[in-house]
């Protein structure tokens, strides 16, 4: 009997991302080692669950790289945090010597520009650009080619489809995406991986294609919080560290909000809460968002009005380019009045004065909640619903996605951690003791 089809094209690192780096900074694993054994994966593993965009000539061009940056820090004590770690890049983010494509069909020259701040960084720390990875259209829903590491036939999330794929799958260590709605932690739960958001402009968003200024946030894939907290130093302005004395505080937002996830999604959720306070952390429930409805009406005004904003010169040309979903959101933005819009930009800030005033009057340090409706959804039409990460976003506060087991089929289940604002450094710290109690949960 022939054996049957791999469907399961997730990697298990035997070294965490810390190790990794340590190793090719030293020289202990050459770099040239390590991109063979980087090469001979990426060739059984990329045709079946296409994260990135084709390039003619991958590894030859990353080959050239590593021996310029060896040239460029011959002495392993002074080559800098991620010399020659690996790392995708969403292709809307402008990347020099690479085509911009955004996932479109529109001409290629209408949306190049200067090279992303966020990827400049990442080449001064010493990383290799393994290539751009695949995205939905303009970063919104509709989905590309990318298929779910963990089972091919079930959704990788989006839109940052492929950065999330990429790292589940080893094929880098890092990559950059970005979350407009739930565009990071969606994939990171459903293909197995971290995802951190940070707060709102912590990271730059110069030389990235918008979806929602307002709302539009940078961000990153790794495959454990150590690793991204390696590559926060290098990306987060003002970066202060992850030093945290005591465990944190952990809150339940019940309400509305909570009642969007589903069956499967919650119980796994309150499996996770139960292992969290037997391991001894404090896990309340505090009643939030009762006005939920409101915001998310608010936050799609916001994305639709702006994406209108952004693509309105594009769209007016290449109207007929566009993908459906992509069309139907510009076309209801253009029905978003001024008024609507400027009470919905007002409710991003209501919200996050009232996460805040509440986090303080109940002595919460995070909130706690499913980072998706529940494990990827069966087929690649969809890219799932980003409901989950919704007020997060709206409000600008930092998350981070961290993988909390699998169900039966083997498909993810993901935890979502929401901090203060602008205290990102203590929401990674505290990351860090709460992803080694819940990263085995069933």
């Amino acid at each position: 009997m022939p054996a049957a089809p791999q469907t399961s094209f997730a990697f298990h690192s035997p070294l965490p991302t810390n190790d990794l780096a340590a190793l090719l900074r030293s020289g202990e694993i050459p770099l040239a080692d390590y991109l063979a054994e980087l090469a001979e994966r990426f060739t059984a593993v990329e045709p079946h669950i296409q994260a990135f965009v084709p390039e003619d000539g991958r590894f030859d061009r990353l080959y050239r790289d590593a021996q310029n940056l060896l040239a460029t820090y011959p002495d392993p004590a002074t080559r800098p945090s991620l010399f020659g770690l690996p790392v995708g890049v969403k292709d809307i983010f402008h990347v020099a010597g690479f085509t911009t494509r955004a996932g479109c069909q529109l001409p290629t020259d209408l949306l190049q520009g200067a090279e992303a701040e966020s990827v400049r960084r990442l080449r001064a720390a010493g990383a290799l650009i393994i290539g751009k990875t695949i995205t939905t259209e303009f970063a919104y829903f509709a989905p590309g080619s990318t298929r779910n590491p963990h089972h091919l036939e079930h959704t990788p999330g989006g839109s940052s489809s492929g950065s999330a794929a990429a790292v589940s799958a080893g094929l880098c260590a890092l990559a950059l995406g970005t979350q407009t709605i739930g565009s990071i932690t969606r994939p990171a739960a459903f293909c197995g991986v971290v995802g951190y958001k940070p707060s709102y402009e912590r990271i730059s968003r110069a030389g990235v294609i918008p979806l929602s200024p307002a709302c539009d946030h940078v961000g990153y894939f790794a495959p454990d919080v150590v690793g991204a907290a390696l590559a926060a130093p290098v990306l987060v302005d003002g970066w202060r560290g992850t030093a945290v004395t005591r465990p944190p505080r952990l809150a339940i937002p019940e309400g509305p909000y909570l009642q969007h996830t589903s069956h499967e999604g919650l119980a796994h959720f309150h499996t996770v809460c139960e292992k969290l306070k037997t391991a001894g952390f404090e896990v309340r429930s505090v009643a939030v968002m009762a006005d939920f409805a409101d915001i998310y009406t608010h936050h799609n005004q916001i994305v639709a009005a702006e994406a209108a904003q952004v693509h309105a010169d594009w769209f007016a040309s290449y109207a007929h380019l566009y993908h459906a979903k992509s069309a139907e959101l510009i076309q209801r933005g253009w029905t978003v009045s001024e008024t609507q819009l400027a009470t919905a930009r007002a409710g991003q800030q209501k919200l996050r004065r009232t996460l805040q005033r509440l986090m303080t009057e109940q002595g919460i340090d995070v909130w706690l909640s499913p980072a998706a409706l529940g494990a990827a959804p069966a087929g690649l039409g969809s890219t799932g619903d980003p409901v989950m990460n919704l007020p997060w976003t709206h409000a600008g506060l930092p998350t981070i996605g961290l993988p909390t087991g699998a169900n039966p089929m083997g498909l993810p289940f993901g935890l979502q951690l929401t901090g203060r604002w602008q205290t990102d450094e203590h929401l990674l710290g505290w990351a860090v003791q709460i992803e080694k109690i819940v990263k085995t949960s069933a």
